[in-house]
């Protein structure tokens, strides 16, 4: 099957989608309220599901080219005592900073097929005159969502609150320490800098509203095992995002009529588990793959649907019990007792 598809929103799902559908034949369309792709950091995970859905539209190997990936990844306790370990080429994962997988996404593409700096309204998205599909990947607040699918919940908050950023030197070693009410995240961003997060619940917060957040981190993770406190130490100058935590509840279904979602439009999940760009690649490649070989749009976003909802929402489930352990305050001593059990037993 051909057609035409309008695609909301120029991030991950949307661009990875579009590389999939103009493969397959179809004209494609993006429209994004930004200027251009966002120009920051982060390191993202890209899991074994995600690098073979890369390689199926052809862009593995340019992914590899610029990914790093961990010899080890460990669990810790803030003495730096390890709860468990994995190795992480067995798990095949690859980290990428977000701006260099967006590069690769764009790199090549028609010009004019992105339409930058152009906002839609709810008129675009329920007339979309000319299309045969509209596609939201326009993110956890997604307008797709809101219009097309009656009766959607709107986010809901998962109680913390994350830091990140990036700061100079590079590291072999990914790491997460995990304390009372509060975890610090130490990964490969690129062979010169190191990507951090750091998660808190909230409650933990209270009284330090408008404290330069540097100087917080410092006096909350003081004290840490050297892997930490090397990032803290670096901080100062460097830039620090902070963002309070949210998650979509459940929608029954991610087809509505002629309108899907893909994605944390779909399924914006805790980030512990560290599978949000991974799932929203792979959902962008599963439809585009769908699209590309059903007879009706009906039948490819029936097909979507059956392969990608419960998949994500299993992925979703786990990613907020995580949240809640990894944070957890009061039962502290008995999930790092339990952690390190596991560790033994794997």
């Amino acid at each position: 099957m051909r057609g035409r598809a309008l695609l909301v929103g120029g991030g991950i799902a949307g661009l990875t989608a579009a590389r999939g559908l103009l493969r397959a034949g179809w004209e494609v369309e993006v429209r994004e309220r930004r200027e251009s792709p966002p120009d920051i950091g982060g390191a993202l995970s890209l899991w074994r599901e995600g690098m073979a859905a890369l390689d199926r539209i052809g862009l593995g190997e340019r992914v590899r080219e610029r990914a790093r990936r961990p010899s080890l990844g460990v669990i810790a306790a803030p003495s730096g005592r390890a709860l468990t370990a994995v190795g992480s080429q067995r798990a095949e994962v690859h980290l990428i900073s977000r701006s260099s997988l967006l590069d690769v996404l764009v790199e090549g593409l028609p010009d004019g097929l992105v339409r930058w700096n152009t906002p839609v309204t709810e008129a675009d998205v329920r007339d979309a005159e000319g299309f045969d599909v509209v596609v939201g990947a326009d993110g956890i607040h997604s307008l797709v969502r809101r219009t097309a699918f009656p009766g959607a919940a709107d986010p809901r908050p998962l109680g913390t609150v994350a830091y990140r950023g990036a700061v100079p030197g590079a590291v072999d070693l990914a790491t997460e320490t995990w304390g009372r009410g509060m975890l610090f995240g130490v990964t490969s961003m690129d062979a010169h800098t190191t990507n951090w997060f750091a998660s808190l619940r909230t409650e933990l917060l209270r009284g330090r509203e408008g404290q330069d957040p540097v100087e917080m981190l410092r006096e909350l993770y003081g004290g840490w095992h050297p892997v930490v406190t090397r990032v803290l130490e670096a901080l100062p100058g460097t830039a620090v995002d902070r963002r309070e935590l949210y998650e979509l509840p459940a929608l029954a279904s991610y087809v509505s009529g002629r309108h899907v979602v893909i994605g944390d439009a779909a399924h914006a999940m805790a980030p512990n588990l560290g599978r949000g760009a991974c799932e929203s690649v792979v959902d962008a490649v599963a439809l585009a793959a769908a699209l590309g070989t059903e007879p009706t749009v009906e039948h490819a976003l029936a097909r979507y649907d059956r392969r990608r909802h419960r998949p994500t929402r299993m992925v979703a489930r786990a990613s907020r019990v995580l949240n809640r352990v990894s944070t957890s305050v009061r039962l502290d001593r008995q999930r790092n007792h339990l952690m390190r059990t596991l560790g033994h037993l794997v």
